[in-house]
């Protein structure tokens, strides 16, 4: 099943062309024998009419294409997607396999310098700009940077599928890694066709919809994946980094900084699905699974550390560890270590029953006090170190042992910090009801904005409770106190940094930061006489009108004497969040993202003057239209000073999925976040930076292709139905994929639809529309007011500044990534022909302009002219993903004109599974 014949692939890239080959083979093989040769040649008929069809060879491919779908019977139909959509993600696997091949070939050679996106360049860069060890120490020190995970409902595979995929990628590293024998290689193959079969014979689509807390479990599989070992590993390789390159870094343990937070159990944000129950068993399902490592692998470091204390000395604090150990046999007597370390794990176990954890991998030797709080176990493993490491066993010290030490100070008894969101609106309801029920007649609602800051103010400096156990309150508000509360318990049960953030949806003013505020003094988590906060509290910027309001938000709330004081309890940080979805639904992908741009700078210069420090937090999707796209280009591409606390970004749906479910890839996409946000404080070249023309230019643009965006989605009459009937929007919403509800009300304007499933359509069809369109009317305008040096300034902008080089280049992708042709095919779903042609005769010319203008300004001829690897990845693509668009199209006819065969529904939720998993990032 397998295109690759390209002769123009290079010799480094010939690996992945054989993987591709040998996985397209085993599955073509599969299908042969459990669907037929039939069923077979008519997945090859279909791709090869498929292909006809994308290059627009002849006038017959478009009918014969229909003809050989419309005759499909509905069990055909089934296997042909399921075909389809496993070699999208067999091909995903074999192409993460070749890049952690290339990064290994790279790490290999003697001659190549250091590769962009790992720390061993970011340090290079470091001292290159004079950064000595003082300031890297405050860096590492100082920042925090973490990948935040979500539920946001893009990942459409089980977790049963991801395993037997990563089953899958586990062979193709051994068939790689080893020199294997005919006899091996062939015993090999023969592993790889089970894995293939087994995972033809599993079912991709979910029964029934997760809730929330399947989605905390799914979430958990990545810390088994990647998260436990591979960030141990990344801090080891980074401290041995420091030592190699200064003799004085050797010892010296580097700050936790990087560590990984979530959502999941958390958000509440238009989910109703999220409640006090559901935050409980997130929490205590991410402490199982912290302490169920932790005590695998206390329990191998014992098998490991069998040191007989008469042939090597042991430190005075080891021996009285050891003495203190619950262990008393007299076969280990002489084997100090062994002694403590089954101290140390008998301790842990009574931790895990502590907080309620009853099933443990094997019992304890005998009783022994719980530990209060990871410090205490760090110390015990400290001691154990430090014996070692003054006794001629530092290699012992370096091995397991120092993986655990550094787990434990990453991950704590909590596993990852859960962040709190809800939206400013529940916020208002809630407080309004409070201040009512104890003082009728507040009327909280009914004040301006100056008005309920100055309530909020004054209740903030009383240490009396607003809330009475003799009222009766709301449903909604007694839910968001409960959640509180329990929050406020988790902080003593697993420690603070459990929950560390509340996020607040909407915000747009003052009083929605001190609305939160009051509602944690209720529960106990700010304390106005000590002047003590618990959790940052940090604001949500979506909208364009939001993004543009931030700075002067921000600049009135640090103004507040009351709020800096809370601040000092916060070592003066302040995180801002920036929504790049709803930014982008809003006003369109150029827009949105100079406006995100213009607000950082904002924010940038309002926290310098108030002496605060800025950490934002980027709410990216996976897709281009939701801010994806290369982490590493868009971290450098900040303003400067924007990541001098660190960052947050937010990761979601298959995006989790491709960077972390292989240990590899996910330690390098970890490490790629480290070091950008190193280089990213380092001076940045002059040209680097943003000259006053180039920022005006960017007003002009982002002026017109905002009007040109408004004036399509917002003011164009009938293009909410063109959307919703042109797109799988509606089938999207029935499909399993997430807990929570697709539109924010029972409505389908577009302002009420959440940004993933608004992207998530427009990728199904291909238009992508979300992530380029506006762009070729904005550079039109540009060019008829400035025809003189007008395309000169744009090419200058697109060399010399990394925002605007970032922004073209991820639109690149997303329109290689396109179809005009396909796209035009789902407009024929639209049942008005005259409405269907005004609009995608407006999308069509608006698509093409976008590209010419985006050639004329990267000075390339052809889309991804820079970056061959992806483009023969997309070209190797199409064959195998346009068959799906297709069928998907012919199955939305039948299910719309009333077909109600399951089967119909069960294809159309198929071909979007194998759509998403050949675009890779769809949402």
């Amino acid at each position: 099943m397998s295109n690759q014949n390209q002769a123009d692939i290079p010799d480094k890239d010939l690996p992945l062309r054989d993987d591709i080959r040998l996985l397209g083979r085993v599955l073509g093989d599969t299908v042969r024998q459990q669907e037929g040769e039939a069923v077979y040649e008519i997945v090859e008929a279909i791709r090869q009419t498929s292909v006809r069809f994308h290059r627009g060879e002849d006038d017959t491919a478009r009918p014969a294409l229909e003809a050989l779908l419309n005759g499909l019977s509905p069990e055909q139909t089934i296997q042909i997607i399921r075909a389809y959509s496993y070699f999208s993600h067999l091909a995903n696997i074999a192409e993460d396999q070749h890049h952690i091949r290339r990064t290994r070939a790279h790490a290999m050679s003697p001659t190549t310098s250091p590769r962009e996106g790992s720390m061993s360049r970011a340090l290079a860069r470091a001292a290159e700009a004079g950064m000595a060890r003082p300031a890297l120490e405050r860096f590492f020190g100082q920042v925090r940077v973490a990948p935040v995970l979500t539920a946001h409902p893009t990942e459409v595979r089980r977790k049963s599928t991801l395993d037997r995929e990563r089953e899958v990628a586990r062979l193709l590293d051994e068939r790689d890694r080893q020199s294997l024998t005919p006899e091996e290689l062939e015993a090999s193959e023969e592993t790889l066709r089970r894995a293939v079969l087994t995972l033809w014979q599993t079912s991709i689509l979910r029964r029934v919809k997760p809730t929330v807390v399947d989605e905390v479990a799914n979430g958990l599989a990545y810390y088994g994946y990647t998260f436990l070992s591979e960030l141990p590993r990344f801090y080891a390789a980074l401290e041995d980094q420091l030592a190699k390159s200064d003799p004085e870094w050797a010892g010296f343990g580097l700050p936790s900084f990087l560590r990984i937070g979530s959502w999941i159990g958390g958000d509440r944000d238009g989910n109703p699905f999220v409640t006090m129950e559901v935050l409980n068993r997130a929490l205590w399902l991410q402490s199982q699974r912290a302490l169920e490592y932790y005590l695998q692998e206390v329990h191998a470091l014992g098998g490991e550390l069998s040191v007989d204390g008469t042939l090597v000395r042991v430190s005075d604090e080891a021996v009285a560890l050891a003495e203190r150990s619950p262990d008393h046999s007299p076969r280990r007597l002489d084997e100090p270590y062994r002694r403590a370390i089954t101290g140390i794990y008998a301790r842990l176990a009574a931790t895990a029953a502590a907080l309620d954890h009853a099933e443990l991998p094997r019992q304890a030797v005998g009783a022994a006090p719980a530990y209060a709080d990871t410090s205490e176990l760090r110390a015990e493993l400290d001691i154990v170190h430090r014996s070692l490491d003054a006794n001629g066993s530092s290699t012992l010290a370096r091995g397991r042992l120092r993986m655990l030490r550094r787990a434990v100070d990453v991950f704590g008894f909590h596993l990852a910090g859960i962040d709190l969101r809800q939206n400013s609106d529940v916020h208002e309801a809630t407080v309004a009801e409070l201040f009512e029920a104890t003082c009728p007649g507040t009327d909280y609602l009914g004040r301006d904005e100056a008005g309920r800051i100055a309530l909020l103010l004054a209740e903030l400096q009383t240490a009396r409770p607003l809330v009475s156990p003799y009222l009766n309150y709301s449903e909604t508000t007694r839910s968001e106190l409960s959640i509180l509360r329990a929050t406020a318990a988790a902080h003593r049960r697993y420690g603070k940094a459990s929950v560390p953030n509340y996020v607040i949806s909407k915000a747009d003013g003052v009083s929605d930061v001190l609305e939160v505020a009051l509602l944690l003094k209720e529960a106990g988590m700010l304390r106005p006489r000590e002047g003590e906060l618990d959790v940052n509290i940090v604001p949500l910027f979506e909208t364009i009108q939001d993004l543009r309001n931030s700075g002067p938000v921000m600049d009135r709330l640090l103004a507040l004497p009351v709020y800096q004081n809370l601040l000092e309890s916060r070592g003066r940080v302040q995180e801002v969040m920036l929504g790049y979805s709803d930014s982008n639904k809003d006003g369109g992908f150029l827009t949105s993202g100079w406006e995100l741009y213009q607000a950082e700078i904002a924010l940038i210069e309002v926290f310098k003057r108030h002496d605060v420090r800025l950490r934002l937090f980027h709410g990216r999707g996976g897709s281009v239209g939701r801010g994806g796209g290369p982490s590493y280009q868009a971290i450098l591409a900040q303003p400067d000073g924007a990541v001098e606390a660190g960052i947050r970004i937010t990761e979601q749906g298959e995006v989790i999925a491709g960077k972390y479910s292989n240990p590899e890839v996910g330690r390098r996409n970890l490490e790629i976040l480290a070091a950008a946000t190193l280089e990213a404080v380092l001076p940045q070249p002059s040209q680097a930076s943003a000259r006053p023309e180039y920022l005006a230019t960017m007003v002009e643009l982002s002026d017109s292709a905002y009007a040109a965006y408004r004036d399509l989605v917002y003011e164009t009459e009938g293009f909410e139905r063109y959307f919703w009937e042109s797109t799988v929007i509606g089938e999207i919403a029935n499909l399993h994929i997430g807990s929570r509800p697709a539109s924010r009300k029972k409505s389908t304007r577009i302002e009420d639809l959440r940004a993933i499933p608004w992207v998530f359509g427009w990728a199904q069809c291909r238009l992508m529309l979300p992530g380029w369109y506006g762009f070729g009317a904005a550079v039109k305008a540009w060019l008829a007011t400035h025809p003189e040096g007008g395309m000169a300034q744009l090419q200058a902008m697109y060399r010399d500044w990394p925002f605007f080089t970032t922004l073209l280049s991820n639109m690149d992708m997303v329109l290689a990534k396109s179809d005009i042709a396909i796209a035009s095919r789902y407009a024929e779903l639209v049942e008005d022909k005259t409405l269907a042609a005004s609009i995608f005769s407006r999308l069509r010319a608006e698509w093409q302009d976008s590209i010419d203008a985006l050639l004329a300004i990267m000075g390339q001829q052809t889309l991804l002219e820079r970056n061959q690897l992806l483009m023969r990845s997309i070209r190797n693509r199409f064959p195998y993903l346009d068959p799906l668009n297709h069928v998907q199209i012919e199955l939305l006819k039948r299910h719309r004109a009333g077909d109600s065969d399951q089967r119909v529904v069960q294809g159309i939720h198929l071909t979007i599974n194998g759509i998403a998993a050949g675009l890779r990032n769809s949402g």
